[in-house]
């Protein structure tokens, strides 16, 4: 008698990613050269781990109370080069003031754009502040842009978005944008972590040009859910399946997923479970692991690495 052997489920799950091979992307020669230097940084396994610290801009100092280590930003780079991190997403001035301490140790995403949540975010906006020639100054290997899907100043963030796209094609550089759904009109309809929000923020951004999209995670609302458009508003989706429908909406755009602020180990290793067997390309998680003490960090990183390397490809 013969014994069958069945798939692990982390096998079955592995079989249902259909992440987009880097030589399916259309891509130039300088964003291939740098998207494999990003690859092969980490575990060089074909899936991506990103630490982002753009936070202190976008919020303040506030998200730095929870470990005080962390408002210092070598923290973060030395957590970025011992975790084997990716790459590390920051703005210029953290970058043009600690690159040169760490070049060649770990990939840098620049950020171009951000803004304080001073104002109301009635018609959020981020404005640009360094440009992707000073991305290759710095030696960059992919620049970030925050796109607000759904703004009513959409009309000025498309056309910036273009020229960034531009600029970032004529110089070779891979595009991250940060599809973020805001304004009221996304509110009405349903809430910014809606299905059809986070599904039409992957779509906008695989549209107007992005090589990898920095997406939440879409939930089930049904306070909210009447709100959303049809079909959307009968969409029922567990997590996992609602982002393998917003993997699918980002066609041969990459997909990261975002970390948000700081959960318990669990909850954070199931998004990152989620987003492998969404098809997800990784992780962006910042806050969720910064906001931790030294050895906390370096164990939780050491625990994505473990999780992604079961989909790598």
């Amino acid at each position: 008698m013969t014994t069958e052997t069945r798939p692990s489920v982390t096998q079955q799950a592995k079989a249902l990613v259909q992440r987009p091979k880097l030589t399916e992307m259309g891509l130039s020669t300088g964003k291939l050269v740098r998207l494999k230097r990003i690859y092969n940084r980490g575990k060089g396994n074909g899936t991506l781990l990103f630490l982002p610290i753009d936070q202190g801009l976008e919020h303040g100092p506030r998200d730095f109370f929870d470990n005080p280590q962390s408002i210092d930003p070598e923290y973060q780079w030395k957590l970025a080069v011992e975790g084997n991190y990716s790459g590390i997403a920051l703005q210029y001035g953290l970058a043009s003031k600690y690159m040169r301490d760490y070049a060649g140790d770990v990939p840098l995403v620049l950020k171009l754009n951000g803004k304080t949540d001073i104002p109301s975010d009635k018609q959020p906006l981020s404005p640009l502040h360094t440009s992707v020639e000073e991305a290759v100054r710095l030696g960059a290997d992919a620049v970030g842009y925050t796109l607000y899907v759904g703004s009513p100043a959409q009309d000025v963030d498309m056309a910036q978005c273009n020229e960034v796209r531009r600029e970032c094609e004529k110089y070779g550089m891979p595009l991250i944008v940060w599809a973020y759904p805001r304004g009221a009109a996304i509110k009405a309809k349903g809430g910014i972590d809606s299905l059809y929000a986070i599904d039409y923020a992957a779509r906008v951004a695989c549209e107007v040009g992005a090589d990898v999209i920095k997406l939440n995670v879409p939930k089930w609302d049904a306070a909210t859910a009447d709100r959303m458009p049809k079909p959307y508003n009968t969409l029922e989706l567990s997590e996992l399946d609602g982002l393998r429908k917003v993997v699918k909406s980002a066609g041969r755009s990459l997909v990261l997923v975002s970390g948000g602020s700081k959960m318990g180990d669990e909850d954070t290793i199931h998004k990152a479970q989620i987003a492998m067997e969404a098809g997800c390309v990784g992780l962006i998680f910042g806050r969720n692991m910064w906001q931790r003490d030294w050895n906390d960090a370096l164990q939780v990183a050491g625990r994505m690495h473990e999780l992604m390397k079961g989909y790598g490809q």
